[in-house]
């Protein structure tokens, strides 16, 4: 299974971006997917992550609110979408892959199974 994530760039505050995942290899009908964020000199961190089977989301609580994940599974994708961006969402977003569930929660980056290159997102006026 590989990931190809599109849709960073530059944005100023408050200005939205959409993310995309694209999943080849297998079929994402069996998947979570989720996002997560590493911003220079900091850990990765779980930013949101969708259910396979009956698309419950979860976020975590700095981007609740203002991103959402909707998935697409006729085209093997998932989306972050990503609206009133603050000075602290700028950080590379990779997506990654999990059997079935989140599990009721944004996934640890360490539960993940197969991960996207990522894609990088600045906020600046």
């Amino acid at each position: 299974v590989t990931l190809v994530e599109s849709g960073g760039g530059l944005v100023q505050p408050g200005g939205s971006l959409r993310l995309a995942c694209v999943v080849a290899g297998d079929t994402i009908d069996f998947f979570a997917i989720g996002w997560f964020r590493q911003a220079p000199g900091k850990e990765r961190g779980g930013v949101s992550c969708i259910d396979s089977k009956d698309d419950k989301t979860y976020y975590v609580d700095a981007v609740k609110g203002r991103f959402t994940i909707p998935r697409d599974n006729a085209k093997n994708t998932v989306y972050l979408q990503m609206n009133s961006l603050e000075p602290g969402d700028p950080g590379h977003y990779p997506c990654a892959t999990k059997m079935y569930y989140c599990s009721n929660y944004v996934p640890p980056p360490g539960a993940m199974i197969d991960w996207g290159k990522g894609t990088l997102v600045t906020v600046s006026s």
